[in-house]
């Protein structure tokens, strides 16, 4: 039995949003953190496969000529059929039975990338170990909300926050 965990770690605004209305994250780079990757590639060593949704994985696209996660195993939700692309697998099977299985499988946690819909899913599933949430000092009025109008009632046991520059940090674990 492996001891592997499904977490999320993800950045949100004060306000609750994890991206722009258009889907864009470029409000996230001015921040004022610890001058390097703000515990990234601590939490990156630990993940053995990557999850995310299709529009998060067209987000990612854009925010670099390179895959940041060509290195891991990584799986695209789409409930449309995708051309093959590099670095990835898309599937359309359905969560509660993908997740426990790549969480079998996997050479580490599985890291759910976003986005919110996806997040409300895995807590209507009751697949979610932990959180972590990187809280950004920004209002954006709008956006993308981390938990989508309909999530399920979920509760949540503080583990650890801390102060990254302007970030704070908050570790929960699923109840």
């Amino acid at each position: 039995m492996n001891n592997n965990k499904i977490v999320l770690y993800i950045a949100m605004s004060l306000d609750g949003y994890i991206a722009k209305p258009d889907g864009s994250v470029d409000w996230l780079f001015d921040v004022e953190g610890d001058g390097q990757d703000n515990g990234y590639g601590e939490f990156y060593n630990t993940v053995g496969t990557v999850v995310m949704g299709r529009l998060t994985y067209e987000e990612v696209l854009k925010l670099s000529d390179d895959f940041p996660y060509a290195n891991k195993p990584c799986y695209v939700l789409s409930r449309s059929k995708q051309a093959p692309a590099p670095h990835i697998m898309y599937t359309d099977e359905a969560i509660d039975t993908l997740i426990p299985r790549l969480k079998h499988e996997s050479d580490g946690d599985v890291w759910l990338v976003g986005g919110g819909q996806l997040v409300s899913a895995f807590l209507e599933a009751k697949l979610l170990d932990e959180l972590y949430i990187a809280v950004i000092p920004k209002v954006l009025g709008e956006g993308i909300p981390l938990f989508p109008k309909g999530t399920i009632l979920s509760t949540f046991q503080l583990t650890h926050m801390e102060k990254i520059g302007q970030i704070v940090s908050l570790s929960y674990k699923v109840i």
